[in-house]
């Protein structure tokens, strides 16, 4: 029979041990970072390694928990601007890049669906080690139809078992359909929905007019979308950052004729010019202008014990401080 374990007894992870990126990959995920082309996907997977070998937060803001050796294969781009792209991450990270064990293979071409090149880049991670595996992007990676589930689960249930076999992480670039906005991001995926579902980390990329966005999905953690990037220039080699939030507008300052209306609301007694200047901290002539205001539209009306409203205020009170009626030092009543 198979081996049974009862479920109360089945290992536990501590959380320290959860992820390999806080927040942004967990550890010995697998899965995928994808976007339309031109989003910046190979950018956020060498920033990811550089954090991941170096010890230092990814995108100056995600901390790494568990550091290691990392192996690359950028398929698209020549290898001297996979170091200058290195570079440029090294310097927003202020590391140096040549103390990195940053593995790059450097074979022309690297085929998923052929037995001997699997056998190879199995080899090749028996030898180094990492801990992380990053592949970019997929379609150099096969000569399979992406859109048929038969031929792509395959390949992907190969880099899971290089997973599960050297204890690793795996991120694979991929791209997304263009024009796929209107659909969560893990559809847009281009070929078989295969790709979202076998992802335990994914992070997609958006550009949205003219902002980046990136969006973070964990199969057993809290997701985050919409997080703002953008790619900056370092000494002339570019890195991307978390774009932060702009502050919170402050409420406008209540008018006079807020300010005044509030006192009376506040007031279970008319109240007089001289109390209502003492507690709207306002000058007389702004007083009387409020007050002309307001008896001319209804709200407030003028009796022989002084000023007060005509019917419920329709302000709320939430802007304003709770005000002591004191009587005044000085004024004219």
């Amino acid at each position: 029979m198979l081996p049974i374990t009862r479920a109360g007894d089945l290992p536990v992870c501590p959380p320290e041990h959860r992820w390999l990126i806080e927040d942004l990959w967990a550890d010995e995920a697998v899965g995928i970072i994808g976007g339309e082309p031109k989003c910046g996907k190979s950018f956020l997977a060498l920033d990811m390694i550089v954090a991941v070998v170096a010890g230092v937060p990814c995108l100056r803001r995600f901390p790494v928990v568990r550091r290691g050796p990392v192996l690359l294969y950028a398929a698209e781009d020549a290898l001297h601007l996979v170091r200058t792209r290195l570079e440029g991450i090294c310097r927003a990270a202020q590391v140096p890049l040549a103390d990195l064990p940053i593995q790059v293979i450097t074979v022309p071409t690297l085929r998923l669906d052929i037995a001997a090149d699997r056998q190879q880049l199995q080899a090749t991670i028996a030898a180094v080690r990492p801990i992380l595996l990053v592949l970019d992007p997929f379609v150099r990676l096969h000569r399979i139809d992406e859109n048929a589930s038969s031929e792509v689960a395959p390949l992907l249930a190969y880099l899971r078992e290089l997973q599960r076999r050297f204890a690793l992480a795996v991120i694979v670039v991929h791209h997304a359909r263009k024009g796929g906005h209107a659909l969560r991001a893990g559809q847009a995926l281009r070929g078989s929905s295969d790709f979202h579902a076998w992802g335990d980390s994914n992070l997609y990329l958006r550009r949205i007019e003219d902002r980046l966005l990136l969006s973070i999905e964990h199969r057993a953690a809290p997701s985050q979308t919409g997080l703002p990037l953008a790619l900056s220039a370092v000494d002339d080699a570019l890195a991307l950052h978390l774009v932060d939030a702009p502050p919170a507008a402050a409420p406008p300052a209540p008018s006079s004729l807020e300010k005044v209306e509030h006192a009376l609301t506040q007031a279970d007694r008319p109240l007089t010019l001289a109390e209502l200047r003492h507690a709207c901290h306002l000058r007389m002539a702004r007083v009387c202008q409020a007050l002309a205001t307001l008896t001319a539209q209804g709200r407030v009306q003028k009796t022989a014990a002084g000023y007060q409203l005509t019917a419920s205020p329709a302000i709320s009170g939430d802007r304003f401080p709770a005000i002591p009626l004191q009587p005044p030092g000085n004024g004219n009543g």
